[in-house]
């Protein structure tokens, strides 16, 4: 039924056991226009039709660059215990979870020679990196269900001391969830293998944090940060 009322009703689409392959994304940039196209057809589905799609949108980032889809989620699995330790709304908590799992969607759209370069980026590789956060709103801004969490995934990169992007702005200036995403971001970045370095250790990555508060962090939540990281143990983080 579900599929069904994605290609938009009046249909019969046969069951199947299996998810059909996607590994054709591993292939080829995405086309963000298509994309943009199918997930605003989202904004008419039921709630749980939603979740199903948001999760399959994140696996099909994992589809394109390996690391981003197991970054994802254990992203999210921190970004929801933060923010439930911060004692926010079950609704606001929700938001934070979704934007942790949609931050990198624009990354659909950067060419995988991109994605996955060895060496330093030249100037104008790092400027369609950068373009991300803006590709992924751009995407889901017509889904009403996911208005509350576009300015987390806007400013994700943001920095507390107001040197992020993409507009630099600084200390509360930064939404919350954005602040919230940030950290859990960074930190499951710095436990993870990339193409250009190795994972440091959970105790170095923590270090980091640490010494990043008041800088790329909100200290508060850094400070809740290490109250939960020593609960948080990344592989065993929830599947989505």
């Amino acid at each position: 039924m579900a599929i069904a009322k994605r290609k938009g009703g009046d249909l019969v689409v046969q069951y199947l056991t299996q998810q059909p392959k996607i590994e054709h994304l591993k292939e080829k940039k995405v086309d963000t226009d298509e994309l943009k196209r199918k997930i605003e057809k989202l904004g008419t589905l039921m709630t749980r039709d939603l979740l199903e799609m948001i999760y399959g949108f994140a696996r099909a980032i994992e589809a394109k660059d390996h690391y981003t889809g197991k970054h994802v989620e254990s992203t999210a699995y921190i970004a929801e215990a933060l923010a439930t330790e911060l004692k926010l709304p079950r609704s606001e908590v929700e938001n934070i979870k979704r934007a942790a799992i949609l931050h990198d969607l624009g990354k659909v759209g950067i060419d995988d020679a991109i994605l996955s370069k060895q060496g330093p980026l030249t100037p104008a590789e790092k400027e369609v990196i950068k373009s991300h956060p803006w590709v992924a709103c751009e995407i889901l801004r017509n889904i009403h269900s996911l208005r509350g969490s576009i300015p987390a995934i806007l400013y994700h990169h943001e920095r507390y001391d107001g040197s992020g992007y993409p507009l630099g702005l600084q200390g509360d200036e930064i939404p919350l969830g954005a602040r919230i995403v940030a950290l859990s971001d960074v930190y499951q970045a710095l436990v993870s293998n990339r193409p250009y370095r190795s994972s440091f250790t959970k105790k170095k990555a923590v270090t980091i944090i640490k010494d990043e508060s008041g800088k790329h962090f909100d200290p508060k939540i850094v400070q809740c940060f290490l109250k939960i990281i020593k609960k948080i143990d990344t592989k065993s983080a929830k599947a989505l």
